[in-house]
């Protein structure tokens, strides 16, 4: 009777388990209707981009750079140092200067300018020596996408034929790092919790990655061409990572775990707008404008999800194992998903967007969704001034 009883109790725990995983994946499948908004007025988007710009400028570093290691909290994401800060300190440089750059107050503003030729300078000289901190702590890979990115919008905007031939080569050079640092599955990760090897035994992460492939096309439009075959390892290791509804697995190391909350279509929402954007980007013609679509009404109509993790301290607190930091990343790639949509489908995007980005700018012209170090207002307050250009008319 015993072995009968714990035999009925294992079997009623199991349908347990897949009931409740099959209700969660149906609600999951499922989102509420699309709610119109209003279209905010373009004078309060100026507005909030100029202030967005003057927190910038109020808080740059002395040598160009923006952010630190200070601001510590009892809780802090690890960070070995010195590597990891350098890294994380020349990844939000290059977000900030690419913010000023893509507001068009370098052209309009002399201090803005002057803020912007400072940061370059300090790029131009720190981006190269950025370098993986230990053996398992890889941040330098964000460094080095978001360096590639800013380097490729300088180089869109010079006319000087000598700086141009510069900035190919730091261009190039950063290619050269990302192929270093990448993981022996393809792609790129963060950490290696593996075997810390020279070639990292990491396991590639769905939006570091993706993070680092829409860099690349970057490059590519503007004549700097990268690794075909680290670019066709990239997309692999995504497409590895993707699952059917176009949520994807947050790290290759979970996609044999797909019904996990962090892989269900609401904990991916702050990376499915990269993924389809880098995969589409590539040539994969499955990410049709429909995909594109569907998606940005997924982040509009449940960006609750998103938002409840805004702000809280600890990575992954929130359900779905929403961590805060994926709140301003997911917008701005919405919002570079959003480019590739016709103007007429375009608009209701950028509404969209800017509603949400307006109602959450702080009293000091900031945005920020995550406290991490010195940084956390810097490089939310980039994502979103980045965001919030892209919702301009586009007349």
């Amino acid at each position: 009777m015993r072995t009968d009883w714990r035999s009925r109790y294992a079997l009623v725990a199991v349908w347990v388990v897949i009931l409740a995983t099959a209700s969660r994946a149906l609600a999951d499948s499922d989102f509420p209707e699309l709610e119109p908004v209003a279209a905010p007025e373009r004078e309060a988007i100026e507005s909030a981009i100029d202030q967005g710009v003057e927190f910038l400028l109020s808080v740059q570093n002395e040598n160009g750079s923006w952010g630190s290691a200070t601001q510590t909290k009892g809780l802090n994401i690890y960070a070995p140092i010195p590597g990891a800060h350098r890294a994380f300190r020349a990844a939000v440089t290059a977000n900030c200067l690419a913010a000023l750059i893509e507001t068009g107050a370098v052209d309009s503003n002399p201090d803005v300018a002057a803020a912007a030729r400072r940061a370059e300078t300090w790029l131009m000289k720190y981006l190269p020596k950025v370098r993986r901190a230990t053996g398992d702590a890889i941040y330098n890979v964000w460094a080095h996408a978001y360096g590639t990115r800013t380097l490729a919008l300088l180089l869109e905007r010079e006319k000087d034929s000598v700086r141009q031939e510069t900035l190919r080569k730091a261009i190039m050079e950063q290619y050269d790092l990302l192929t270093r640092y990448e993981s022996v599955d393809g792609g790129w990760g963060y950490y290696d919790f593996r075997y810390q090897t020279a070639k990292p035994s990491s396991s590639s992460i769905s939006f570091t990655s993706a993070t680092a492939l829409v860099a690349f096309a970057k490059g590519k439009q503007v004549g700097v061409e990268p690794s075909g075959k680290i670019v066709k390892r990239a997309v692999a290791s995504i497409q590895r990572q993707r699952k059917p509804d176009n949520s994807y697995a947050y790290g290759e190391y979970l996609k044999m775990t797909p019904m996990r909350g962090i892989n269900l279509p609401s904990g991916s929402l702050g990376r499915s707008q990269a993924c389809n954007l880098a995969l589409r980007l590539w040539g994969n013609k499955t990410i049709t404008l429909e995909v594109i679509d569907t998606w940005l009404d997924r982040l509009w109509a449940r960006n609750g999800w998103l938002d409840i993790g805004r702000k809280r301290p600890i990575p992954h607190e929130s359900w779905q194992q929403v961590a805060g930091y994926f709140f301003y990343y997911g917008h701005y790639y919405a919002a570079l998903c959003i480019e590739e949509l016709p103007d007429e489908d375009a608009k209701v995007h950028q509404d969209h967007l800017a509603t949400i980005l307006l109602k959450l700018q702080e009293k000091n012209g900031s945005w920020w969704d995550f406290p991490f170090y010195n940084y956390h207002q810097q490089y939310g307050t980039a994502y979103a001034l980045m965001s919030l250009v892209r919702c301009r008319t586009r007349s």
